[in-house]
């Protein structure tokens, strides 16, 4: 099942506190990236981010949840409707985040 625009506008909007915040569309999904680095995405109108030690903290009794089949478990963020934990959550976990691949030239 593809999220739907208006959770992904949702979303947009509680982060919106934030500088760089962008997304790709991939497969009727979302993924987000802070500050180029990707952070979690929106998987059947489920809010998941990546396990850093800092997110675990943030949120201690998160459920670890699927994505997708194959792909690794990520937590899933309940509190979605408080803007100011979103700011400090992607705030924490950003430095713990790998950074992005370089792009291969062709």
């Amino acid at each position: 099942m593809a999220s739907s625009k208006e959770y992904l506008d949702f979303i947009l909007e509680q982060l919106s506190e934030l500088e760089e915040i962008t997304y790709k569309t991939m497969m009727g999904e979302y993924i987000f990236y802070y500050r180029g680095k990707i952070i979690g995405g929106i998987y059947d109108d489920r809010f998941l981010v990546k396990p850093v030690k800092s997110a675990i903290a943030c949120i201690p009794n998160a459920k670890y949840e699927l994505p997708y089949d194959g792909a690794k478990k990520m937590l899933l963020v309940d509190d979605v409707d408080n803007k100011e934990f979103l700011t400090s959550l992607f705030n924490s976990m950003y430095n713990e985040l790998p950074a992005p691949k370089p792009k291969k030239k062709k």
